[in-house]
């Protein structure tokens, strides 16, 4: 199913291939990518006492990517990091919406020496009518609505409840991943056609064409590469890098203890 998907998002590979920077030419041959998922909690990183804005330093830190591939879109990446060089503030509205970038991760870049790489396939447009879409649908569909948004507040209070929905240990476990498929679930199978390209599958898709052509890219090389969107995203993105045997997969977990010390 993923891989189908995947191979309708040729845009979005042909703008992977646009955006990120060149990594050489990387050889079969050589030693695997090394990837890793680090799900993001976007505003609440300002708030949290567990998962805030210092412990998202200390984690990227304690991973020491060669490249972080971003929750941005290409188109708006550049003008941000222009921002941020010439006035040291980010006024891009697709970017300072994630206090992890605005705050952290751009700031840390120089000294870090990591890259970012924008592999997020939102665009005005789609998300404009998403929410158009969404709005409508309360009333033109209200049993349908009712039953994705209680969905997702289930799966919100579960989350809660069970101690999931803030601590890095506790996002990037089965257990968090399996509550979020169950959250989405009404609204991936009720609402993804109709929304086109905004729907769920179908941006995941899109964001994991970006994700999959920066692997390719770094293929062979050794390299490790940090993906960070927002953490209801780990599930899709887990599932279908399970599906490539050209790199290895890590788990946060590994490297939280270093992170913490």
């Amino acid at each position: 199913m993923i891989l189908t998907i995947l191979r309708g998002i040729a845009l979005a590979v042909a703008l992977a291939a646009c955006s990120a920077p060149d990594a050489g030419s990387p050889g079969a041959g050589g030693p695997p990518t090394e990837v890793v998922v680090m799900g993001m909690i976007h505003s609440g990183h300002r708030t949290s006492e567990i998962y805030g804005l210092d412990r998202v330093r200390a984690i990227v830190r304690a991973v020491r990517p060669d490249e972080i591939l971003c929750e941005i879109p290409p188109d708006r990446l550049d003008t941000a990091l222009e921002q941020y060089r010439t006035t040291g503030e980010i006024t891009e509205s697709r970017v300072r919406v994630f206090p992890e970038y605005v705050d952290a991760i751009i700031p840390m870049m120089e000294d870090a020496g990591f890259v970012l790489v924008p592999c997020a396939g939102w665009t005005h447009e789609m998300s404009d009518d998403r929410r158009a879409k969404l709005s409508e649908w309360r009333t033109t569909r209200p049993e349908e609505s009712a039953e994705v948004e209680a969905a997702q507040d289930r799966a919100d209070a579960q989350l809660a409840a069970e101690g999931l929905d803030e601590d890095p240990r506790t996002i990037h476990t089965e257990r968090y991943d399996e509550i979020v498929r169950l959250g989405m679930e009404p609204y991936n199978r009720l609402f993804n056609d109709d929304l086109g390209p905004g729907g769920w599958d179908n941006i995941n898709a899109a964001h994991f064409a970006l994700i999959s052509a920066a692997i390719d890219r770094n293929r062979g090389t050794g390299r490790r590469l940090l993906i960070t969107f927002g953490a209801w995203h780990n599930s899709w993105f887990m599932d279908a890098l399970r599906e490539r045997d050209d790199i290895v997969l890590r788990n946060l977990n590994e490297f939280l203890d270093e992170a913490d010390a």
